[in-house]
């Protein structure tokens, strides 16, 4: 007789959800996240809770103000490997354009987002998606996570 099948519990969480190509979007998708990591057992006012909302606000911003291509929205996945301990954000948008970090000035008051992201994120990229348009992903690994155990994290 084969011994029973036992189901692992699954390790791979995910929240995706699609908003207006507005700073009114943009908002949303940051505040919705925030609740998302709560959930995930990452709490408010923690800096693991703190680098990873800030980063998909600034995905979120930049897919609004500059991947914005009038009648369509924008896209948040947000993914959590609860082995690797590792927060996945992507936010696509359809306009074909890849962002590039570019130097500013100390006195400029914006275009620092990316900037903020290769600061916070284990790493980050920007992929081509099934469609018009783009990708950019950022990887965050939370306290106790691969960062801190010296493992790299996998490819996109």
């Amino acid at each position: 007789m084969p011994a029973p099948h036992t189901q692992s519990p699954a390790s791979l969480r995910v929240f995706a959800q699609r908003f207006s190509a507005t700073r009114r979007g943009a908002r949303l998708a940051r505040l919705l996240a925030g609740l998302q990591l709560v959930e995930w057992g990452c709490p408010a006012g923690t800096d693991d809770h703190d680098a990873v909302a800030i980063v998909v606000a600034e995905l979120a911003a930049n897919a609004v103000l500059h991947g914005r291509v009038p009648g369509r929205d924008f896209a948040l996945l947000l993914t959590y490997d609860d082995e690797r301990r590792v927060v996945r954000i992507e936010a696509s948008d359809t306009h074909p354009a890849s962002p590039a970090r570019v130097a500013r000035a100390a006195d400029d008051e914006q275009g620092r987002g990316l900037v903020l992201v290769d600061a916070l994120a284990t790493r980050w990229g920007v992929r081509d998606r099934v469609g018009p348009g783009k990708t950019v992903w950022a990887e965050y690994a939370l306290a106790g996570g691969e960062a801190d155990a010296g493992v790299g994290p996998s490819a996109p």
